[in-house]
């Protein structure tokens, strides 16, 4: 397979993983019932059983693989990466809705393309920084409409309320950010060990992690009918089929074919699908400056991509 091939590949699974990540702030409005605590062990249960019966017939294969460190680095990653992360997801679109949530959460690949420029490899700062900035005025565009205009939550939040949640979808973006630069490293060092393998021992680890929150988050389903678990049911293997199983092995297939500065890029269409599947929940269509933003977005990834390419002829001799 050429560059250019495998780096369009990396795109459209990059595309794919945005697609199904950006399910993710839908569930809390789909369980609205649910305690955070409670959504997050239910989504990481059913992704570790899924991801247990999936890589069963090949456990004998990957065990020897896997030593010690690794398994640390899947802890940690499990938690930044998945449980913290979905925590603070699900807290920040209860109190500061699904808009605000994903405009800073969509602040990732910013962040993630900085960080990034510190790796070897990579182009200069000239031909990655103006699509990092346009993405970076994009997001700032859809969150100062959103946030002008409120997020529909009936009586509408206190102050305290949007700043917790707001704090909270900062602190998902820093455990997401962790966890993006982490797993991409990882995954280049295990080149034995196939994108999707490693997406289902996350995904083992998690569902471990996962036992240790069923306990507690019980507790807050006092008053419970049989309909609201079947939902919570519903909701959980879903998220945990399409964002956990699916998603993570798309974006393990775009961790392994595309540089970092330009990984970060990708974590765009969470947010514009995000955005999509807000508007399809409210039952409106997007406002002009919405569509204005989500253009820059797409754009920005774009721009990227060229960044990658080959440098011009012209400046051959500078590198």
């Amino acid at each position: 397979m050429t560059a250019s091939s495998d780096r369009l590949w990396g795109v459209a699974s990059g595309l794919g993983a945005g697609a199904m990540w950006g399910l993710v702030f839908l569930a809390p409005k789909f369980a609205a019932e649910a305690s955070p605590l409670l959504l997050t062990a239910g989504r990481y249960l059913a992704y570790g059983l899924i991801a247990v019966v999936l890589i069963a017939p090949r456990w004998r294969r990957l065990a020897p693989l896997i030593e010690a460190g690794t398994w640390r680095a899947l802890v940690w990653l499990s938690l930044a990466g998945n449980l913290v992360y979905f925590a603070f997801v699900v807290v920040a679109v209860h109190l500061a809705g699904v808009a605000a949530s994903a405009l800073i959460v969509g602040m990732v690949p910013v962040v993630v393309a900085l960080w990034g420029l510190k790796d070897g490899g990579g182009p200069p700062a000239s031909r990655t920084a103006p699509p990092i900035v346009l993405a970076a005025v994009a997001v700032g565009l859809i969150g100062w409409r959103a946030l002008s205009h409120g997020h529909g939550v009936s009586g509408g939040p206190t102050g305290i309320q949007t700043l917790i949640g707001l704090g909270c979808a900062l602190g998902a973006l820093i455990s997401w950010t962790v966890y993006a630069v982490g797993n991409s490293r990882w995954m280049a060092r295990l080149t034995q060990v196939s994108p999707h393998d490693w997406s289902l021992l996350t995904g083992v680890v998690t569902g471990g992690l996962a036992l240790l929150l069923a306990v507690p988050a019980a507790l807050t389903t006092q008053g419970w009918t049989g309909g609201a678990w079947l939902k919570l049911a519903g909701v959980c293997l879903g998220v945990a089929l399409f964002a956990s199983i699916i998603g993570n092995a798309l974006w393990n297939q775009a961790s392994r074919r595309l540089p970092l500065t330009m990984l970060g890029q990708m974590i765009v269409f969470e947010t514009v699908f995000a955005f999509v599947y807000g508007y399809i929940w409210e039952g409106r269509g997007p406002a002009v400056i919405e569509i204005l933003a989500i253009l820059m977005m797409i754009v920005s990834v774009v721009w990227c991509v060229r960044a990658h390419g080959p440098a011009p002829i012209a400046e051959e001799p500078l590198h």
